[in-house]
């Protein structure tokens, strides 16, 4: 389908995207593109412009910084998956990257459109909740467990741009995704992270927003085996239900995904 009319302003600079932001309120931020264009075509948005940050260099880097991988908001998917340095640091976050889409989804999307996005299914969100990553933008910077506020939903502002995400560099850490065989998208992904005295579990695909399951945390804290979450259920009520998959058929692979993330962690 042919998208609504807009005007097309490409940005020089992190700044020079938020003042064209600011004289033009209706106006989108273009990153990667895989999703808004894709709601463009089919009328599902309708922005007045699109300011186009994808060629802002300051926004593509991989750095380790004070304890912690930070990413850049405009780095591809493609170039974390192949980054020798996430690879090294933060293994699953490699795994996890590599797992988006398709090729041509990896080598456009960003991390930083699929935080601000938070599709419901997007696995990129499972990472920075699992890991407890700070999103910081032009204003101010995002703890993880109040960024996440619903589906397609996060506290950001009008004018506020994801710049980069640090994500703490945990003692073991994996992603485990059961796989939609068309889009790649997340029916259900579970991404677990031990830290020192803490243990994290973020579950995307299941639910409208990306969600903690704290049972699971304190049985792993006691004992980091896959047996640990074996017997824990997470209700169904709530969760997604579609043509795809069920509510309770969700439900299920969560435990089912978290114990393999766990047996991968372990390797």
């Amino acid at each position: 389908m042919v998208p609504y009319a807009f005007k097309y302003a490409r940005a020089k600079s992190l700044d020079d995207a938020v003042a064209q932001l600011k004289t033009s309120p209706d106006a989108k931020v273009l990153a990667g593109g895989q999703t808004l264009i894709a709601a463009m075509k089919l009328r599902l948005a309708n922005p007045s412009e699109l300011i186009d940050i994808s060629g802002i260099k300051e926004l593509s880097f991989i750095r380790r910084q004070d304890g912690a991988l930070v990413i850049g908001a405009g780095t591809r998917h493609s170039d974390v998956a192949a980054s020798a340095d996430v690879a090294r640091t933060i293994p699953a976050l490699s795994t996890l990257a590599g797992v988006i889409g398709d090729p041509a989804v990896r080598h456009m999307g960003t991390l930083g459109g699929s935080v601000a996005n938070n599709d419901p299914a997007a696995d990129y969100p499972a990472a920075v909740l699992g890991l407890g990553a700070s999103v910081k933008t032009n204003k101010r910077t995002i703890g993880p467990d109040v960024f996440f506020t619903g589906m397609f939903s996060t506290v950001l502002e009008d004018g506020e741009i994801v710049s980069e995400v640090s994500f703490p560099i945990p003692e073991r850490a994996a992603y485990k995704k059961f796989p939609n065989p068309a889009s790649r998208y997340a029916l259900v992904g579970v991404f677990v992270a031990k830290f020192k005295s803490a243990v994290r579990v973020a579950v995307t695909g299941a639910g409208p927003c990306v969600f903690r399951v704290p049972q699971m945390e304190a049985a792993l804290v006691k004992d980091f085996s896959p047996d640990a979450v074996a017997k824990i259920a997470v209700p169904s009520d709530g969760l997604n239900s579609d043509i795809h998959g069920s509510a309770e058929y969700r439900a299920h692979l969560i435990t089912v995904m978290a114990k393999r993330a766990v047996v991968d962690a372990l390797l």
